[in-house]
């Protein structure tokens, strides 16, 4: 294996950079620094902290992904598949816990890309994908639906299903004008795309409804719409870098919620980029770019943000705007520190209800249903998959349902590969012709009285270890010699080979001779480095079952 070369898309590109490619990244980062500030907004908001540590996620991570990473168009910054992770972490752990796991989090990407492991990712069952990124989905609106209709609720519990019953009570104190922002907004983010696909409809929304709040509350008296004004103290000062004290017994504590947070920036990140990559024609570096992504979640708590990871929404912005170099993910990050600086005290007068709407919006879109429906109707084993991770998200965490859900659909494959091998007793002749993929020329071969044939077709894994052994004991009668054709074994784990050893023991005490007749190159290797050939000697391993039928009529006519 090569080793890790860090050379991010910055660099290559900046080689061949030209007037009219910056030209271009200018205009697109412009538009997408404007587009992602109020999701950075509500996302900061959503995950539990404040609005400006949103924002600054998205301005420092954003450009350390765009500065370090392996794609030419990723846009990173607060996601809101990392809602529920963040804000569980920080009732759990609190605001320094999510700090400290952030930065480990950060440093398992670093080493996940170090290491070559970018391409692992796209091992993860894509049921799993769909099940706990619709599971996220469905958690993010539960969390909105407050804030939404402007119910009066003191304490919303963190429990998914006592959430709901605290709903039902309350939603007689719907608050008509929070609910007539909040369902308005829904409506022109979802209608804009008709008007206008070059402006969000987000920015829209917010736009109209905060002129709308203000006019309600200086004209008509009406002071009951909440704004982030009324919940958060709005600074636009740049936090101090500040290092959070690391010991050991904090990263053990922190040690699963950072795994958690790895995994899932991983993951969504290199989605991200793979979808970017259809659409603009290129290959992302996976392992590069999950190095950006780690050192910006490193970079990021520093500051106070919160984990970061590529955004497919504000990617796909910045692509549809011309943006094709990472020269526009920095840009993006540069108007939204500046907006940070000259414009933040304005976000004190956005209505509550309507960022609760753009996040609505983004549940939805993050929903995938049509997908998800679409994946019900396959095999038993990847719909269990699917609501199992689907439901355990919802439910309690989503660690939880990575975990589990990663257990089960190993189960299952491994069920799946056992399944596709086969181990059969020949009992009167060898046929080749019957055999359409055989390699070597046999003719009719009768197999002498004593003599037993097994054929193994498929993986011998730990997974069908005990199969051979229930197979061979199926015969009463004791021969004096057992082959075992291993031509369609691919390969041979750990515990193929201890059930093999077993065999050759057991059989050994019964006098009955083993050997192994057309050994692929592969298990052969297996073998020999184990010392099982040693032990069952050279002469039993036959090439072909020829020299292993004939091996074996030397032990029936003595």
């Amino acid at each position: 294996m090569k080793g890790f070369v860090f050379k991010p898309k910055l660099v290559r590109d900046l080689q061949t950079y030209s007037k009219a490619t910056f030209t271009a990244d200018l205009m697109a980062g412009i538009i997408v620094g404007i587009v992602a500030l109020p999701l950075a907004i509500a996302f900061g908001i959503a995950s539990g902290v404040t609005p400006e540590k949103g924002i600054i996620t998205a301005v420092v991570a954003g450009f350390a992904i765009s500065l370090f990473g392996g794609s030419r168009v990723q846009i990173g910054g607060p996601t809101g598949a990392f809602i529920v992770i963040i804000y569980g972490i920080i009732q759990q752990y609190g605001e320094t816990g999510l700090l400290i796991a952030t930065i480990l989090a950060g440093i398992f990407l670093v080493l996940l890309g170090i290491f070559h492991l970018g391409t692992i990712i796209k091992y993860i069952p894509y049921p799993i994908v769909v099940g706990f990124t619709s599971g996220i989905a469905v958690t993010i609106f539960t969390t909105q639906v407050k804030d939404l209709l402007g119910l009066s609720i003191a304490q919303v519990p963190a429990d998914f299903i006592e959430k709901w019953i605290v709903y039902f009570r309350h939603f007689g104190t719907v608050e008509p004008w929070s609910a007539g922002v909040g369902i308005l907004s829904v409506v022109i983010i979802a209608l804009s795309p008709k008007v206008s696909r070059r402006i969000p409809g987000s920015l829209i929304a917010i736009i109209i409804m905060t002129v709308a709040a203000y006019l309600l509350k200086q004209f008509c008296g009406i002071t009951t719409i909440e704004t982030i004004g009324d919940r958060f103290a709005i600074r636009s000062e740049l936090p101090d870098m500040n290092v959070p004290d690391i010991n050991w017994e904090t990263v053990k504590r922190l040690i699963s919620p950072a795994i958690t947070i790895a995994v899932l920036g991983a993951i969504e990140s290199l989605l991200s980029a793979t979808v970017a990559d259809g659409v603009i024609g290129d290959r992302h570096d996976s392992n590069q770019e999950l190095v950006g992504q780690g050192i910006a979640n490193i970079l990021s708590p520093l500051f106070g943000g919160i984990p970061a990871t590529g955004a497919i929404a504000r990617t796909m912005t910045n692509i549809n705007n011309g943006g094709r170099t990472p020269v526009a993910g920095i840009i993006h990050a540069v108007v939204l520190l500046l907006i940070f600086l000259l414009l933040m005290p304005l976000a004190q007068y956005i209505p509550m209800a309507c960022l609760a709407g753009v996040l609505v919006i983004v549940s939805y879109n993050m929903s995938g249903w049509r997908t998800f429906r679409e994946l019900l109707k396959n095999p038993k084993s990847d719909v269990t998959v699917l609501l199992i991770t689907f439901l355990l998200t919802v439910i309690f965490d989503l660690t939880i349902a990575i975990e589990v859900g990663l257990v089960i659909a190993c189960l299952l494959f491994m069920r799946r590969i056992s399944e596709t091998t086969h181990i059969n007793m020949v009992t009167d002749e060898i046929d080749p012709n019957e055999e359409s993929d055989i390699t070597l020329h046999e003719e009719h071969l009768s197999i002498p009285e004593g003599v037993e044939v097994y054929e193994i077709n498929g993986p011998y894994f730990f997974g069908i270890a005990n199969k051979f052994e229930e197979v061979m004991l199926q015969t009463k009668q004791r021969p004096k010699v057992r082959i075992i054709r291993m031509r369609k074994v691919p390969f041979i784990d750990s515990t193929g080979i201890h059930n093999l050893t077993n065999l050759c023991a057991m059989s050994h005490k019964e006098n009955i001779h083993v050997i192994l007749s057309g050994v692929t190159d592969p298990v052969h290797r297996v073998l020999e480095k184990s010392g099982f050939n040693e032990m069952l000697g050279k002469r039993h391993i036959c090439s072909h079952i020829n020299e292993a039928l004939e091996e074996a009529r030397k032990y029936v006519e003595k």
